[in-house]
């Protein structure tokens, strides 16, 4: 009866031992779709963040340049001695390079230049502040950063 009662503990042990195998097993496989899926997020946040830096830069290029135009226009404005004796109106109409540069840098910050000139980094901060959630980060590039995970006590 000793060797019964031994082998049926030893099944038990078995059947516990391969329950936690495969509980092992597909932990591993869940980890490795995991990591799979955060490579791919990755994969897609970078590609997604290099295909705004054109567009970007372009921006930025168009808001340089035309600020440039309207700090110049605004030096010749404000040197001419004419400006000072005629009104306002025909002085900005005496201008016309000032003028234009200035209603031109206007209306590029009402059609929202200034969100289109850092629109990498707005993505990259939205997707820090949602992945603040799972203990995880990304660069401006999109790169993910995996921080360790919190002691609880």
């Amino acid at each position: 009866m000793d060797t019964a009662v031994e082998r049926e503990d030893h099944v038990a042990v078995e059947g516990e031992s391969a329950e936690l195998q495969l509980g092992t097993r597909l932990g591993r496989e869940n980890s490795l779709e995991q990591a799979e899926d955060l490579k791919a997020f990755e994969r897609r946040l970078t590609e997604y963040i290099h295909c705004l830096q054109p567009a970007t830069g372009r921006w930025r290029m168009l808001l340089i340049v035309v600020s440039v135009c309207t700090a110049t226009g605004a030096w010749n404005w404000l040197i001419d001695p004419e400006t000072q004796k005629v009104s306002f109106f025909t002085s900005l109409w005496n201008h016309p390079f000032f003028t234009i540069s200035c209603i031109t840098l206007i209306g590029l910050f009402f059609a929202g230049i200034h969100k289109r000139v850092v629109a990498p980094s707005i993505i990259a901060a939205r997707c820090r502040t949602v992945l603040a959630e799972y203990n995880m980060s990304c660069d401006d590039t999109g790169k993910l950063i995996l921080k360790p995970r919190p002691h609880v006590q």
